[in-house]
């Protein structure tokens, strides 16, 4: 559903008027204080910080694979075959051969881009934080 621009400026006024700003500046002050006690990098994690705060006034949602990808990699770690195990086996199973190469390129590109956004994520999220 495409949103119009008179319910975004409703939404923006309703964060205001919650104090969403004044929430997200301290969650950043918070995350600030904690990456210079880590040694992490502010400016990096002020991007993200960003990121996230974009996707929430976007409503969005990790998708499923994303999801698998995370659990996979909390679970075991990078491992060697990753993109046989997130493989849809009924779906690859009914594709030629040149569409099976395409496929597994598809998902191997799709891992690679939720593996760097894991890892970026990992990097300034905190156990049990948020």
């Amino acid at each position: 559903m495409e949103r119009s621009l008179k319910m975004l400026a409703r939404e923006a006024k309703r964060r205001m008027k919650r104090g969403f700003w004044q929430e997200c500046d301290k969650k950043l002050e918070d995350e600030r204080t904690y990456a210079k006690e880590q040694g992490l990098n502010e400016s990096k994690l002020e991007r993200y910080f960003q990121e996230r705060v974009e996707a929430q006034i976007k409503g969005e949602e990790p998708d499923d694979f994303y999801l698998r990808v995370k659990a996979l990699l909390l679970e075991e770690g990078e491992v060697s075959d990753a993109i046989g195990r997130l493989t849809d086996r009924a779906y690859y199973d009914t594709l030629s051969y040149a569409e099976k190469q395409r496929y597994t390129l598809e998902l191997s590109e799709k891992y690679l881009r939720a593996l760097e956004r894991f890892k970026r994520e990992y990097e300034f999220e905190i156990r049990g934080r948020k």
